[in-house]
């Protein structure tokens, strides 16, 4: 069984003396919440084999302070593309991850990570994709199961939303 985990970057701050938005760093609050999410990762079976990482610094840094809490290195790669990327770009990524790889992150930003939510997750979502309709927080995770044999050829009908997580309810 294929797994993908969309992840939210973690809270950036807004106070930052950034040049611009790509490279904001996360605030306190980012700092705090995206360990949360690597810890609920670990202890769920959850641990990504490939990661797919936008490369604004909010974003990276998410990812250093997750994979910290995992017990392994998982193999991550870093896009551009990935910046503010829609949900059919997203896409395009995953479907080049080697097969290899059961269990798929994407570390991305919104409104592209709620948007392809919401369409992976279909009619069918039930109430966990109203809570994604409502709010993708920072640092919120949504993790599918993807019935596609091959990630070259995952269709949005290949995948089913299994969970939601949001790390103040971690803890």
């Amino acid at each position: 069984m294929r797994r993908l985990l969309l992840l939210r970057h973690a809270k950036s701050s807004w106070s930052s003396t950034a040049s611009d938005d790509f490279a904001r760093p996360l605030a306190s609050r980012g700092r705090e919440a995206a360990p949360r999410i690597g810890c609920y990762l670990r202890e769920q079976g959850l641990v990504p084999d490939h990661v797919l990482c936008s490369t604004a610094t909010r974003a990276r840094e998410t990812w250093a302070l997750v994979e910290a809490e995992l017990g392994r290195t998982p193999e991550a790669t870093y896009h551009d593309d990935l910046y503010l990327a829609e949900p059919a770009a997203m896409l395009a990524l995953l479907r080049k991850v080697p097969d290899a790889a059961s269990t798929v992150m994407i570390i991305g930003h919104n409104p592209g990570m709620q948007v392809l939510a919401l369409q992976l997750a279909g009619k069918d979502g039930g109430e966990r994709a109203a809570e994604i309709a409502r709010k993708f927080p920072t640092a919120g995770l949504a993790v599918f199961r993807c019935a596609a044999t091959r990630w070259a050829t995952a269709g949005k009908a290949d995948f089913a939303l299994v969970e939601f997580a949001r790390p103040r309810e971690l803890s």
